[in-house]
């Protein structure tokens, strides 16, 4: 597909289309303010070239989706494309409903990431996701990671019970009843360091025989 192609296709589906024909003016979008939430990227770009432009992109923007194109199958471009983070790789040919397909994918993977990302605020505490530091009335309150992990997964969701078998595989990545039985070591510390008195939290709650929520 050409240039045209695209941008046709793409406003067909009623996406919001802009269009460079060198790298330099694809970089030119962010710095004028004005990031789109993807990016399709074509490696024989003129000037600088789309490995170039990803990298740069990548590295001021995690949230921009970018799906490349190339006319080479050559699987050491591809690699290299997904190493730069890029988020998918389409080699021409392609017709223009894979095209809106994978656009779509990435831009959910996007929009998953950008809310994983978001700060979390209860109360008077601010978890900053990022930086992966977590405040209790503008004071560092110095969680180790697990505990962060543990913290976010809990407060994200106020008011729901989160049972040990979510928690785990949300803080270890598995159900595993030896990680259930280090949650709540986890969550004795964590009320050590949030709560004013951890006997009566008001931050993270039990649910007895359940798991922990907070409201």
């Amino acid at each position: 597909m050409t240039r045209l192609a695209i941008r046709t296709a793409l406003l067909r589906e009623g996406f919001r289309v802009a269009v460079a024909e060198t790298g330099e003016e694809a970089l030119a979008h962010f710095e004028n303010g004005h990031p789109p939430d993807a990016v399709i990227l074509d490696i024989g770009l003129p000037g600088l070239n789309g490995f170039d432009v990803c990298k740069w992109i990548r590295e001021k923007r995690e949230d921009t989706a970018i799906l490349m194109l190339t006319a080479r199958a050559d699987p050491e471009d591809k690699i290299a494309g997904l190493s730069l983070g890029a988020d998918d790789y389409l080699v021409k040919p392609f017709n223009s409903g894979e095209l809106i397909a994978r656009i779509r994918a990435v831009l959910r993977r996007s929009l998953a990431l950008t809310t994983s990302m978001e700060p979390v605020t209860f109360r008077e505490l601010h978890l900053d996701v990022r930086s992966r530091q977590a405040f209790k009335n503008g004071v560092d309150v110095n969680l180790s990671p697990r505990e962060f992990d543990l913290l976010v997964a809990i407060l994200r969701r106020p008011g729901q019970i989160r049972t040990r078998e979510q928690l785990g595989l949300e803080v270890w990545g598995t159900t595993q009843r030896t990680n259930a039985r280090a949650l709540d070591v986890f969550v004795c510390k964590l009320r050590e360091k949030i709560e004013t008195e951890p006997s009566r939290p008001r931050y993270i709650k039990t649910a007895r025989g359940e798991g922990y929520f907070c409201d």
